[in-house]
């Protein structure tokens, strides 16, 4: 794909298509990887994004149960007083 340079301001830059922002996932920045003469944008994830609606969806589901059973249900705390 071939994209033209653009002026903006005293610095030039690329102009990216919806499509294309879209189709990466780029939102409002990316990483600049300079690497033996070539340029890579890498989308910049974040990583805990959307977590509430999944945690809601597993509550709805059901599927936010402990997987295992208390560890310490046995133990004597009278020790570590």
């Amino acid at each position: 794909m071939e994209t033209s340079i653009i002026k903006i301001g005293n610095s030039k830059g690329l102009r990216l298509s919806k499509t294309i922002l879209e189709k990466y996932g780029i939102k409002d920045k990316v990483e600049l990887i300079l690497e033996k003469g070539h340029i890579i944008l890498k989308p910049i994830a974040s990583p805990r994004e959307n977590w509430e609606k999944e945690f809601k969806k597993m509550n709805e589901n059901g599927d936010d149960k402990l997987l295992m059973s208390d560890v310490f249900g046995d133990e004597n705390h009278e020790e570590w007083k």
